[in-house]
């Protein structure tokens, strides 16, 4: 059998991200299967940079070092009290490299996560910037994926995707944490193939985007049930484990105490009248932040125009050799 040959090096202009949490480690092991065998993402002839995002945590197998690296990434805090923390050095040390102005600049990122929610294989976009959400469209449209709509959450920032020009999270789940499942992967790298076709077809003026975008978008997280003390005074209920993009309603079963008592979905207020669909439903990487599932509003929105105009303008400046069509 003939061997096969690695494409020409370009430089780079998309950066896949795996490992941003050091116990994640499927997407990590997928970067280097990409390192191994640079062909199979080569059929759309863009340069990529495949990082290793935290790699001091993924080498101590924990989800980070001294704080969450996908909360880092807000320049103010590389500024402020406790700069010197791994993890800012390291969002820094990113964008320096990696960022728009950067030494290897890159315009797109993909950032590949894993859950131990029920997931799927979905999507998450923050805010509603026209290229990440024509992005977002073209991935919809291939594959079917649902999207979460990350908004309207002061307590969450600092989000790594945030600081390039385009970029989403590819999130895949249930898998345990420290744990490689090839299922995982596989998603994973479908996912990550359907995103690089979408710019592809968008640098070449093709990109056909579906009429409409379903996403869920954020309003709300919420926390188990607690003691004065801090401690957890019930679980998440059997009923709702594991139904993640599932419409519930008031009244309906959320959450189990220790005494086998049900405890009722209470609506947050201006949310008394209607359905919510929960997603990341026992995320264990939140318990931490006090969020046992969040609470979001399944949405179609009518594609306009400008997004696929703005993710074309994005991918026409985006370095490729002649793709393998």
């Amino acid at each position: 059998m003939a061997a096969q040959c690695a494409p020409p090096r370009i430089a780079p202009n998309v950066m896949v991200v795996g490992g941003t949490h050091g116990n994640e480690r499927n997407a990590p092991w997928l970067l280097e299967f990409w390192r191994s065998r640079p062909q199979d993402l080569a059929s759309q002839g863009l340069g990529l940079a495949l990082v290793l995002g935290n790699p001091g945590a993924h080498a101590a197998n924990s989800r980070y070092l001294e704080r969450d690296l996908n909360r880092s990434f807000d320049p103010v805090l590389w500024a402020g009290a406790g700069s010197g923390q791994a993890e800012l050095v390291r969002a820094k040390e990113l964008v320096d490299r990696f960022g728009p102005a950067g030494l290897e600049p890159c315009s797109v990122v993909l950032d590949l996560h894993s859950t131990t929610s029920s997931m799927g294989n979905s999507l998450v976009v923050y805010g509603r910037r026209p290229a990440d959400l024509a992005l977002a469209a073209g991935i919809q449209g291939q594959l079917g994926l649902p999207i979460y709509l990350h908004e309207a959450d002061g307590a969450q920032t600092g989000f790594l995707v945030e600081r390039w020009p385009c970029g989403l999270v590819i999130e895949v789940g249930p898998v345990p944490q420290g744990v490689l499942q090839s299922q995982i992967c596989r998603q994973t790298q479908l996912a990550v193939e359907a995103a690089l076709a979408v710019l592809a077809d968008a640098a070449d003026g093709v990109l056909r985007l579906p009429k409409q975008l379903v996403v869920h978008r954020h309003l709300a997280s919420v926390d188990l049930p607690r003691h004065g003390d801090g401690s957890p005074a019930g679980c998440i209920h059997p009923q709702r484990h594991g139904r993640d993009w599932q419409p519930m309603g008031p009244g309906e079963a959320l959450f189990l105490d220790a005494g086998g008592q049900t405890l009722a979905y209470g609506p947050p207020a201006g949310l008394e009248h209607e359905l919510v669909w929960p997603v990341f439903i026992n995320e264990a990487a939140y318990g931490e932040k006090g969020i046992a599932l969040s609470l979001t509003r399944r949405e179609c929105w009518p594609l306009e125009a400008s997004w696929g105009e703005e993710l074309a303008a994005l991918a026409n400046c985006l370095d490729r050799q002649s793709p393998e069509r």
